[in-house]
């Protein structure tokens, strides 16, 4: 591994072993850059990578990594990485929050004492326990996995959709896996989507598949805003086809203060941070530095996404 090296961070420039670059424009350190440590803001493209010639390494600091070019990374023989167990907890665990938020209204309380409201809250309050209903997960990988174990935990009843989970394992988690998508959605109380954003996924939530949702029934979203059609899942709402939503990701982000999905009483937004706990962050710095690190130093990392770029080295 070199003596000095330099790391863009996303989008940020820092020398490590000489002194820290922190240029008005981000990207005028960027040609000799060795390594880029990479969030979910920019796009990983041809034109980025022109500019980096020298680059060996990128390493998403997440599980998503749509924002990456693998096939241009690969023909330019870069490796690139992800750290696709730092975020599942977190992410996990968050998805129980924005459904425990809808659930309970919690939102609607809020909004209600915050302007003196001087009502039977108790009598007024359509909240609804989990303990005893069902969630569908749409996608069960390691994300969704981890809901399951803790919805579990709730009491609740798991069904799931995922053509790449076997039976065998979905057993072990206690989650009756369904022979379909459409399946899930009409049994579903709750539907959380754990599933990757690709174009055969894009608007996966559209505005059919949300009509096959149980009537009163609830989204979440943790995944990628790009899954679901936000226009439908306004109408659905509108209709009260759906009770409310959680969401912690729009297909523009952060999404404008005038979007549809904000301001409502039945729908819980954050602004994708369902990963970024305290712990979370330290785990996920800490695998992409790590990856980073044996990249340079020719070793193969744990969570390669282009494996045979090292045919080519």
């Amino acid at each position: 591994m070199p003596e000095q090296f330099k790391v863009l961070i996303d989008g940020f420039a820092q020398t490590i072993g000489a002194a820290a670059e922190t240029p008005d424009n981000p990207f005028v350190a960027l040609p000799p850059a060795h390594i880029v440590l990479a969030g979910g803001r920019l796009k990983y493209d041809s034109t980025f990578m022109d500019r980096a010639p020298d680059l060996k390494s990128i390493t998403r600091t997440g599980i998503g990594y749509d924002n990456v070019d693998l096939p241009e990374a690969t023909k330019r023989k870069i490796v690139v990485c992800y750290t696709p167990d730092a975020p599942t907890l977190a992410t996990a665990e968050h998805a129980i929050t924005l459904m425990l938020c809808v659930a309970k209204q919690v939102r609607q309380r809020q909004i209600e004492i915050e302007r003196g409201d001087n009502v039977d809250f108790v009598t007024l309050s359509r909240s609804t326990q989990v303990n005893d209903k069902t969630l569908g997960l749409i996608g069960l990988g390691r994300i969704g996995s981890t809901v399951a174990r803790l919805a579990t935990g709730l009491g609740m009843k798991i069904m799931a959709y995922d053509p790449f989970v076997a039976d065998q394992q979905a057993r072990e988690l206690g989650v009756h896996l369904a022979v379909s998508a459409e399946a899930v959605l009409a049994e579903a109380d709750f539907v959380s989507l754990h599933l990757p954003l690709s174009p055969e996924t894009r608007h996966f939530m559209n505005a059919e598949r949300l009509r096959q949702m149980k009537e009163g029934a609830f989204l979440i979203n943790c995944a990628r805003g790009g899954v679901v059609d936000e226009t439908a899942l306004v109408d659905a709402l509108d209709s009260g086809r759906l009770a409310g939503a959680g969401l912690d990701v729009f297909q523009q982000e952060p999404p404008p203060a005038d979007h549809p999905l904000l301001n409502r009483e039945n729908v819980v937004c954050t602004p994708h941070v369902a990963g970024g706990t305290v712990e979370g962050k330290v785990r996920l710095w800490t695998e992409a530095i790590q990856q980073s690190i044996q990249v340079l130093k020719g070793e193969r990392p744990a969570h390669v996404l282009n494996p045979e770029v090292y045919g080519k080295m």
